[in-house]
């Protein structure tokens, strides 16, 4: 179809694609790999830009490091200046900046277990600064959910804790630090994604509580996100029954718009999760119907996903475009959306500090260190890293101990192919620290340190969610909530490994 050069453009303002995540599908979504042609803009996507293209989200593949992407983000900006440049830095185990080397700050978990509203406002406004000085000017972060499932697969570490007042603190303080550098904050996932059990990115979470449950439990950090002036906030693909029926909240008008809008005043941008999510995207039958449901709900910027390139944003265009044209989607919904984008860019134009608080996180990240037992003993290890996955929001980024070490000897194992005696053999004499991130969960990671702990003199180092589970016979157990750079140097100089 021809699509009125008015309409195109109004359409334009309200998406925000990716480039470079189609030469190996959904393998950017974390970080891991880096494509080459996607560390520059493709002529494309900088074309888009000046036909009036909200912005893009930048992932671990369009970065090398914090130079480069300064020098990617300047390319997009000479096409227009407010154009809105985004990611996912959370700090802590979900990073883009630092995707190659781990963040160099601890994550939500860590910052609520210290409990200092102050540090994690200085800690936000640190991340902001970097963010700042690489271009970017809105960080799709910081994760408010309340995480009440402790299996949960997708939140866990990104959370400030399970205690909903807990979490609705941090979250004013982490959008006030975060914002006062002139980069937007994203408050996700709207209406709650702490407890679930399942991963949006691969299906459609529910949970299924009370309207009272949720607006005592999951609403309130989001309440508070609006009160301390949060510019955008970003919708969760799961269904919340009482609220949304078989849909997910992205396409719930009762969530975005009666709950958030009408109820919760708030005036800032919607923003979705990714729509190529298995949660929006088989719900809806296709990224491009999604958008549309999408703006129908109450979405005003809709983040398209890390697989995208120019054909597939000329069909969600198009399929926006043909929703205006038979009815379905109303041109002052779509103008509404495009005018709260556009006051969303123009606020990131003013002047903010510059100031830098050097080495904040890895002093943040040593307060956060609980120890159960006694690591004062601990000489000459055999430091034992066990292979752990990861979800897809955080993808395969370094962590762990082992650039942190100063001699002791380290080996990365997988648990289901180590035997206990082999180990125990290998140390001799010398005390095992066992390194790893939900430990717990997976049977023979977990039957391997039960094991160690009742032959050997072993500390465990948990660098996940907490749990309740503890090894019987461990000398010590170690939660560092969290796997960034900054956890695993804090927990290598807890254990005087430094």
């Amino acid at each position: 179809m021809t699509i009125d050069p008015g309409l195109r453009r109004l359409i334009l303002q309200t998406l925000l694609p990716s480039f470079g995540g189609r030469t190996e599908s959904g393998a950017g979504i974390g970080a891991g790999r880096l494509d080459a042609e996607a560390l520059t803009a493709p002529r494309w996507a900088v074309d888009l830009v000046s036909e009036g293209l909200a912005g893009f989200c930048l992932f671990g593949y369009n970065i090398e490091s914090p130079e480069q992407l300064a020098r990617l983000t300047a390319q997009l900006r000479a096409a227009r200046p407010d154009v809105l440049l985004s990611l996912d830095e959370e700090g802590g185990d979900v990073t883009r900046l630092y995707h190659r080397t781990g963040s160099p700050y601890p994550g939500n978990a860590a910052l609520g277990v210290v409990g200092d509203y102050g540090l994690t406002s200085r800690i936000y406004q640190a991340i902001g600064q970097d963010l700042r000085a690489a271009g970017v000017n809105l960080n799709l972060a910081p994760t408010v959910d309340v995480n009440v499932a402790t299996d949960n697969p997708v939140i866990g570490t990104r959370s400030f804790g399970a205690a909903t007042t807990q979490v609705a603190a941090h979250t004013a303080a982490a959008v006030v630090g975060l914002q006062s550098t002139g980069v937007a904050a994203c408050a996700k996932h709207f209406p709650g994604h702490g407890a679930t059990v399942s991963d949006s990115h691969l299906g459609l979470p529910t949970v299924d509580v009370s309207e009272q449950v949720l607006r005592e439990r999951e609403l309130p950090p989001f309440a508070t996100a609006v009160a301390a002036g949060v510019k955008s906030i970003m919708t969760a693909h799961i269904r919340v029954p009482v609220l949304t029926g078989d849909l997910p909240a992205t396409f719930s008008r009762r969530v975005l718009h009666d709950l958030l809008r009408a109820e919760f005043g708030f005036t800032g941008v919607i923003v979705t999760d990714a729509l190529e999510m298995a949660g929006a995207a088989q719900a809806a039958g296709g990224i491009e119907r999604a958008a549309v449901l999408a703006l129908n709900a109450g979405s005003d910027l809709l983040c398209i996903g890390a697989d995208v390139d120019l054909a597939l944003i000329e069909r969600v265009v198009a399929e926006i475009a043909a929703a205006v044209e038979r009815g379905e989607l109303a041109l002052d919904r779509l103008t509404e959306a495009a005018e709260r984008n556009a006051q969303l860019a123009a606020w990131t134009q003013g002047a903010f500090p510059t100031e830098i608080e050097p080495d904040l996180g890895y002093a943040a990240a040593a307060r956060a260190i609980r120890v159960e037992g006694s690591v004062a003993d601990v000489q000459n290890p055999l430091v034992v890293q066990l292979v752990a996955g990861y979800s897809i929001a955080e993808g395969p980024v370094p962590w762990g101990l082992a650039q942190h070490l100063a001699g002791a000897e380290q080996l990365t194992t997988d648990a289901a192919e180590t035997s206990t005696g082999a180990l125990i053999a290998k140390a001799g004499d010398r005390p095992i620290v066992i390194v790893g991130r939900h430990i717990h969960r997976t049977e023979p990671a977990r039957r391997l340190t039960e094991a160690l702990a009742a032959t050997h003199p072993t500390v465990v180092v948990e660098m996940g969610w907490p749990a309740e589970w503890r090894p019987a016979g461990a000398q010590a157990f170690m939660n560092t909530y969290g796997a960034s750079r900054a956890n695993g140097h804090a927990a290598a100089a807890a254990l005087g490994l430094a």
